[in-house]
């Protein structure tokens, strides 16, 4: 009795098309860098408006109360 030397020999490698694998091959890993990602849009530069302005106007409300604290205490 002759058995064969591989159990699973899978289908013939010349007849796979390029999409098929043969049993115990490991496909080819996925490119990060493939053109599907959507259209480049470059970066914009520094911050909006709107969260300078709020930045801009705490600290000046920061220091009008500093200054104002320290005159009340100077005139005690």
């Amino acid at each position: 009795m002759t058995r064969p030397s591989n159990p699973d020999p899978g289908p013939d490698p010349r007849e796979l098309s390029e999409s098929e694998t043969r049993p115990g091959t490991t496909p080819p890993a996925e490119s990060g860098t493939s053109t599907g990602t959507g259209p480049y849009r470059p970066p914009r530069r520094g911050w909006a408006t709107g969260p300078l302005v709020i930045i801009w106007a705490m600290v000046v409300l920061f220091a009008l109360f500093f200054l104002v604290y320290a005159i009340i205490l100077a005139t005690d």
